[in-house]
């Protein structure tokens, strides 16, 4: 499906009735990121509206020329709830830079969110003033990336902490797809101004929602420690650092993700009753 936003035609899927869930994928990769770790939770679930977007420059929604930084990706999430749940309240899950879009999306609508989960969430923008750990390679698998084509095993084992079949094969078919038809040179504009113009982490009162950070210790990409400074923000948040997991840590700890992110829905679900 598309939604028509500033003469964006931004796609999506959904699935479900019910409350209304924006969830909102990682830079570079497509809504499938989503799609294939949350959309098994809610297989046996009822009361939730799943919607997945593809950001601008991802998957099937163009890059169009006035968009130039995070500022305006935000614009268009947010004229993309406007029109496709006008004034209702929803909850929101993000992973990486998603999850930086999220924290955007519940400043701007801090009244209408009901809830959050972010996915190993880009906390501070710029990468050179994050502070991650080194890349560990926790289960390596020289067989199975010799039995992939070499770009695969490059793309596969550079952000791979736990290289068994069950992750190659989410990653092969969750993530990959959405980084082959990615539009590089939008992504790159939108690289020179990745962080918001306005401080994101800094809230008026503390959002006292449930919410969840789910990331990975070893994620050398966005890390964890960035999240413990801005913890007195979310005073029903869970913060879940877990080992033997990076920066796909949906993927490489998938039984602890679907047990945190159903104990999320269903404090979300007891807050709202």
């Amino acid at each position: 499906m598309e939604c028509l936003v500033h003469d964006t035609p931004i796609y999506y899927e959904e699935y479900g009735q019910g409350t209304p869930v924006i969830l909102i994928h990682g830079f570079t990769p497509d809504h499938r990121l989503m799609t294939g770790c949350m959309e098994p939770l809610f297989a046996q679930k009822t009361g939730w509206r799943r919607i997945y977007l593809d950001l601008p420059g991802m998957g099937r929604t163009p890059g169009k020329a006035f968009v130039n930084s995070s500022d305006d990706m935000l614009d268009l999430v947010l004229g993309f709830i406007d029109a496709i749940i006008p004034g209702q309240r929803f909850l929101l899950v993000g992973e990486s830079y998603g999850g930086y879009l999220s924290l955007g999306i519940m400043q701007r609508k801090f009244e209408q969110v009901e809830g959050m989960a972010l996915i190993c969430p880009a906390i501070v923008a710029e990468a050179s003033k994050r502070d991650v750990p080194s890349h560990t390679l926790i289960a390596p698998n020289p067989q199975l990336l010799a039995s992939l084509a070499p770009e695969d095993a490059e793309e596969f084992g550079s952000i791979s902490v736990v290289q068994d079949t069950y992750a190659w094969e989410h990653f092969r078919d969750d993530i990959l797809p959405g980084l082959r038809v990615a539009d590089q040179a939008f992504l790159n504009k939108i690289r020179q101004r990745y962080a918001f113009s306005f401080d994101v982490n800094t809230l008026p009162v503390p959002f006292a929602k449930p919410t969840l950070f789910f990331m990975g210790r070893q994620d050398s990409s966005t890390g964890y420690r960035d999240t413990w400074n801005i913890l007195e923000n979310y005073p029903r948040g869970t913060f879940a650092v877990l080992d033997r997991a990076g920066h796909n840590a949906q993927i490489e700890q998938s039984q602890l993700f679907n047990a945190l992110v159903n104990e999320w829905l269903e404090r979300v679900q007891e807050a709202t009753r």
